[in-house]
């Protein structure tokens, strides 16, 4: 009999609940400090995880959850460059 695959679960930074990796988006910080959202989870660098809602990333973005996570200042035309790749990765089917 095989055992059921574990799924791996991560924490938003928005809304800090536990919920599967592939349901949540991945924010990644380049090794040359770049910030960006990653789709597919294959870029590298640091991730750290958000709900696909515009909604848990401004929760994340007024707790800094995300600069905490980086460890990095992050301005605020790079929060709004994530908020529009999240409106076009919903609208693209991501």
């Amino acid at each position: 009999m095989q055992k059921p695959r574990k799924i791996p679960q991560r924490q938003c930074l928005g809304c800090r609940e536990m919920k599967n990796k592939r349901d949540l988006i991945r924010v990644v910080r380049s090794p040359e400090g770049e910030i960006s959202l990653d789709f597919k989870g294959k870029k590298p660098g640091r991730g750290a995880y958000v709900c696909p809602d515009g909604e848990c990333l401004k929760k994340a973005r007024k707790s800094r959850a995300l600069e905490r996570a980086f460890d990095t200042a992050i301005p605020a035309e790079v929060y709004e460059a994530l908020e529009a790749q999240m409106r076009d990765g919903e609208s693209d089917g991501a």
